[in-house]
């Protein structure tokens, strides 16, 4: 199956929306097909602000409607417990919010962007797309993340070689407690480490210490920025580690 025949069998629709490539791209392919698309993002403690910033930039370029949903995730003790099963009660919490929220504005298929490049070991929150019903239609149509970047590429979007991020909650070790304290502490000391150069980060923090995972061409310009990034991490973690970013 094509996208255009996906669109065509599918032409009322609710996005998922995360600002990423791949949902951005999903957006986008909607709307050549003319398909009536709304996109949904939600809020909540795990999200940094320039998430935020870059969908509505996106959404607006395409002139599509970004309905957003603030959501406390925390709230529910599975998931500020962080359990291995962390991803899977927070997923289901935002897609249940989504469906609720686009099936009172008419809007009953909802779709998301997860590709063919995705694993499904890979993406723990892949069991409740499943579970509710979130149809994946770059998957269904094999379309890979590299087809993704080109096509944005191709259609003007600065966005098209943005990283990819995952949500803040990945910073805090799984068992240990997430606290709003905590991550807003790595939030702002990663938007000042991006401000350096660092394009695509990862500071992990378990049990008060922290690591600083970057890409590895980007570790040798730590030695560079080593002051800088020792007032940024020092100051709100103390000592740190520099490693090599996994996922």
């Amino acid at each position: 199956m094509e996208l255009k025949d996906f669109f065509k069998e599918n032409p009322k629709l609710a996005l998922a929306y995360s600002g990423g490539v791949d949902s951005s791209f999903l957006l986008y392919a909607a709307k050549q097909s003319g398909a009536d698309v709304r996109a949904y993002m939600v809020l909540s403690p795990f999200q940094p602000a320039f998430e935020l910033e870059g969908a509505k930039r996106t959404a607006k370029k395409l002139g599509v409607a970004l309905e957003i949903i603030e959501l406390d995730v925390l709230k529910d003790k599975r998931i500020k417990e962080n359990s291995a099963l962390r991803c899977y009660y927070c997923k289901s919490l935002i897609l249940k919010s989504i469906a609720e929220r686009a099936a009172q504005q008419g809007y009953f298929t909802i779709i998301d962007g997860t590709n063919a490049s995705d694993k499904s070991e890979d993406r723990p929150g892949m069991r409740a797309l499943e579970e509710i019903g979130v149809l994946s239609p770059l998957k269904l149509c094999k379309i890979t993340k590299e087809q993704l970047r080109s096509g944005l590429k191709e259609a003007g979007f600065d966005i098209w070689d943005k990283p990819s991020y995952s949500c803040l909650a990945t910073r805090v070790k799984t068992g240990e407690s997430i606290e709003p304290e905590r991550l807003q502490k790595i939030d702002e000391a990663e938007e000042k480490i991006r401000a350096l150069g660092f394009k695509d980060i990862r500071l992990r923090t378990q049990q008060g210490e922290a690591k600083l995972e970057l890409q590895k061409e980007d570790i040798k310009k730590v030695f560079q920025n080593k002051k800088a990034l020792d007032n940024i991490i020092i100051e709100k973690f103390g000592s740190y580690e520099i490693g090599e970013r996994r996922t």
